[in-house]
């Protein structure tokens, strides 16, 4: 029996589960590059290069192990865009018994995969993907019953049944969570290490000319891709955040600094979602290099909580909740999206360093994207379907089964607490505190209101009055709405106007 194993954009792994049982002399594997899964939204130009680049090397790495691969290029003129009608073209060619594929990573591709088995005539096997810690019927198991989904509860489950950063049946240090020991501020004389970066091949030259022609009007540069785009790579950047990384990671995970977008931070994120590198790997390298001495556990610990926690658990939000969770918007937020988030054209230091870094490298990292982007579009009310859209397109990280949780769980607050238990409002005071930003800045941090206050001051109140019949009831807002029940209604009324003014004047 002949089968054509699909293999998407973002399996790119030799262990994928489409993969298993190939018979090199009957089985072909089919890899497609279509217009329509690079302009749904619009990507950046380095997410594109990315990804295109990526699965052209991966297509090789098969090929040199005897597989017959058919690849289908964008630049083929026979290409129809699109993979569903690409992949019945490539039934035409092959006459296979039967289509094997992993489940896709995202709902709508889900959905175009289910109806394979109608449009061919052949049977479709879809392949659980295991590349995971938890299968999407084991956070199901772990989640039904619960009143409520916390990342914490989860995590420590998944520590205990994958014994990571373990003694016996304790958690290692005698704690599970290390978070206070890793918010500090950068100090201005620590030093950066210099992180490897992966210079274009020619395999990737050539794929940043293909996207320079078909792609000029997508968002972001191009000059600076230094992504690992191959397994040898990813591996590589793997080692250099374990021994130049990891080291002060956890010390400074939360902090920024202007013109350092990468600080200790690991940059694997891109090439474990395209399935260049295996969480499992991952996390037994932190874990070692704890073991080892060459890492402390608190930077330990909040890398793996990184992987193993948060990443699973918003893999099991996003398959548990959708297709209605995308268009939850709990705070009823309706704004535009602001121009600068595309332009950096705004005088807010903050917002622009995080744009200008975005549209540089395809990448910000956390702190940047929950408290800085995420925590204005939360204070201004920006629509949370706006928003979304905006991380999926700008970073090269971003596939939609894990950004689409961390943008409207955490960032915008849009699932009304399904995931987080408050919404990430700060004022400036936060930015102050965690980067240098506003020294330099045109407003005034220490200033609450006024024409030259720091905008996230007076919005950050405004948020919390706007949103008080929604919000004054959670326990982890207490003491901000107790400030605010001593405020006259005279000087609450004059925050929401200062508010209303500096947003409307953004359109």
């Amino acid at each position: 029996m002949s089968s054509l194993r699909v293999i998407l954009g973002d399996q790119l792994s030799l262990g994928i589960s489409a993969l298993v049982g190939l018979d090199p002399e009957r089985d072909i594997v089919l890899m497609m590059e279509v217009m329509e899964e690079n302009t749904y939204v619009q990507h950046h130009k380095q997410k594109i290069v990315l990804v295109l680049s990526a699965m052209r090397h991966f297509a090789d790495e098969l090929r040199q192990t005897g597989v017959t691969v058919d690849y289908v290029t964008l630049e083929d003129p026979d290409n129809t865009g699109d993979l569903t009608t690409e992949m019945r073209r490539a039934v035409a060619r092959h006459t296979p018994d039967r289509v094997m594929v992993t489940e896709p990573g995202e709902w709508r591709v889900l959905k175009m995969v289910e109806g394979w088995a109608a449009l061919t005539g052949l049977p479709v096997e879809v392949r659980s993907d295991d590349r995971f810690f938890a299968s999407r019927t084991r956070f199901a198991a772990w989640a039904q019953g619960r009143r409520g989904w916390r990342m914490e509860h989860f995590y420590r489950e998944m520590r205990r049944e994958h014994a990571i950063l373990m003694e016996g049946d304790k958690p290692a240090g005698g704690a599970w969570n290390f978070d206070a020991e890793n918010r500090k501020p950068l100090p201005a004389s620590t030093p950066l290490p210099p992180r490897l970066r992966f210079p274009p091949d020619e395999t990737t030259q050539a794929v940043i000319e293909l996207v320079e022609q078909r792609f000029s009007d997508h968002f972001g540069g191009i000059e600076d891709f230094g992504w690992p785009v191959s397994r040898q790579d990813a591996l590589r950047a793997l080692n250099d955040f374990i021994d130049v990384g990891l080291p002060r990671f956890g010390d400074y995970q939360d902090a920024m600094r202007a013109g350092a977008p990468f600080l200790f931070h690991s940059l694997l994120a891109p090439a474990l979602n395209l399935g260049l590198l295996s969480p499992r790997e991952v996390c037994a390298a932190a874990e070692g290099a704890w073991r080892s001495g060459s890492a402390a556990l608190n930077a330990v610990e909040g890398f793996v909580r990184q992987i193993l926690g948060w990443r699973e658990y918003v893999r099991g939000v996003y398959w548990s909740l959708m297709p209605e969770y995308g268009e939850r918007n709990a705070l009823q937020a309706t704004r535009r999206l602001p121009a600068f988030y595309w332009t950096g054209d705004t005088s807010m230091r903050c917002l622009r360093e995080a744009v200008s870094d975005t549209a540089r490298h395809a990448y910000s990292h956390h702190i940047q994207r929950l408290m800085v982007t995420g925590n204005f579009a939360l204070l201004a009310g920006v629509s949370p379907r706006e928003i979304e859209r905006w991380y999926l397109a700008v970073y090269a990280d971003a596939f939609e089964w894990v950004e689409m949780p961390n943008t409207l769980g955490m960032a915008v607050f849009a699932d009304g607490g399904q995931m987080a238990s408050k919404p990430y409002a700060a004022s400036g005071a936060y930015i102050d505190r965690m980067s240098d930003f506003c020294s330099g800045c045109a407003y005034d941090v220490k200033q609450k209101t006024g024409p030259n206050a720091c905008p996230f001051n007076y919005l950050y109140w405004a948020f919390l009055i706007r949103q008080k019949d929604r919000l004054s009831n959670n326990p982890r807002l207490a003491m901000p709405y107790r400030t605010l029940a001593g405020w006259t209604a005279e000087r609450q009324a004059a925050i929401l106007v200062e508010a209303a003014e500096f947003l409307d004047g953004l359109e």
